[in-house]
């Protein structure tokens, strides 16, 4: 009994000498309240939408008119209003707005209103669906409402699985890049590199490439898993292409981001909590529960610098929608920025821990 008590009291003693392991234990909890709480089953409102008539040189009609306004006095949507019904659907492809509705000219008879939706999201193209008819609805408009998920049925499974691809990647760097190193620094083999003519930055550059390249793998099993089980269509060899590139890019910047962290941090302990933090916190920031706009402003701004909520917006682009290079080049922008400047902070972490 004095035994397990002598070794409980070395154990707590060591836990209250560690404020990172202490402050993690009290904060974690609070954490998942606030962030979790707020990134999962808000209100999803201001969903941009667009609008546009056939053939306008022959004016607006009652029916445009009367349900701008109406959709204009809700928060609900968000509302633009387009000349052309391609220009609309161009907005609509490139992922500027989640809907158009295109009404009927006065030049014909027609009655109908075409509701194209982008379908890769479940939860706001549900709202859009139920919502706009309910306004056509409330004002007592007999127009026929044909809505064309313009995506297929995309199942929330199939959204899911394509975020789980950045998932494994963070994984697999916080355990064979950053938890590596830290182990390799206990056993005496990075000193054992001080010694050789290997370049200091050389050495960090092999620890990146090694936990880039175990991301990548696992990240290639994960989508064959989610082809077999999620149901993801990959729909050809340039859409491949795309996609290994998004995950390549997003495995060297992540890789780099862990890694930075493990050169500073002096035990596994530590580094796991502290990394295990960032993990949970750019993954509930992505959109890959829920979908962003449903965020308050704290936590979108958060998603506006978040390496993940890119890559995932990116992967979702090429794999649900069929997008290519020039609607997703932006986001593979942000993502080769965030790479650079994490290799740039790992050189300096690790330089700064050598010295």
């Amino acid at each position: 009994m004095n035994g397990s008590f002598a070794i409980f009291t070395r154990d707590m003693t060591k836990f209250l000498r560690s404020p990172v392991m202490l402050f993690m234990s009290l904060f974690f909890p609070m954490f998942y309240l606030i962030v979790l709480g707020n990134a999962i089953g808000g209100t999803i409102n201001h969903i941009p939408i667009g609008m546009a008539q056939v053939d306008l040189f022959y004016g607006e009609t009652q029916e445009f008119k009367t349900t701008l306004q109406a959709m204009q006095s809700t928060d609900t949507f968000t509302v633009t209003v387009y000349d052309t019904e391609e220009e609309a659907k161009r907005a609509l492809a490139e992922g500027k707005v989640y809907a158009v509705a295109v009404f009927p000219s006065n030049r014909y008879n027609e009655q109908t209103i075409w509701l194209y939706i982008d379908s890769s999201d479940s939860f706001v193209s549900s709202v859009i669906g139920g919502g706009f008819p309910g306004i056509i609805k409330g004002l007592g408009l007999n127009n026929d409402i044909q809505i064309d998920k313009i995506y297929g049925k995309i199942e929330y499974l199939e959204s899911f699985g394509v975020a789980i691809l950045i998932m494994s990647i963070f994984m697999s760097s916080m355990m064979g890049g950053g938890m590596a190193l830290i182990r390799d620094r206990e056993n005496g083999i990075i000193e054992g590199y001080y010694v050789t003519p290997i370049n200091r930055s050389s050495i960090l550059g092999g620890i990146i490439m090694s936990g880039t390249a175990r991301g990548l793998l696992t990240s290639c099993v994960v989508l064959i898993i989610d082809v077999l089980i999620a149901g993801v269509v990959v729909k050809d060899l340039v859409s491949l292409a795309l996609v290994i590139g998004v995950l390549f890019l997003i495995s060297v910047g992540i890789t780099s981001f862990v890694v930075s962290f493990a050169s500073r941090i002096p035990s596994q302990q530590v580094y796991g909590s502290t990394v295990g933090f960032f993990n949970l916190l750019l993954f509930m920031t992505s959109g890959a529960f829920y979908p962003t706009i449903a965020m308050p402003g704290w936590l979108k701004w958060i998603t506006n610098i978040n390496p993940e909520y890119y890559a995932i917006h990116a992967l979702r682009g090429i794999l649900l929608r069929g997008q290519g290079i020039d609607v997703v080049g932006p986001d593979l922008l942000a993502i080769c920025l965030f790479s650079f400047a994490m290799i740039a902070f790992g050189i300096i972490a690790f330089k700064r821990t050598i010295e």
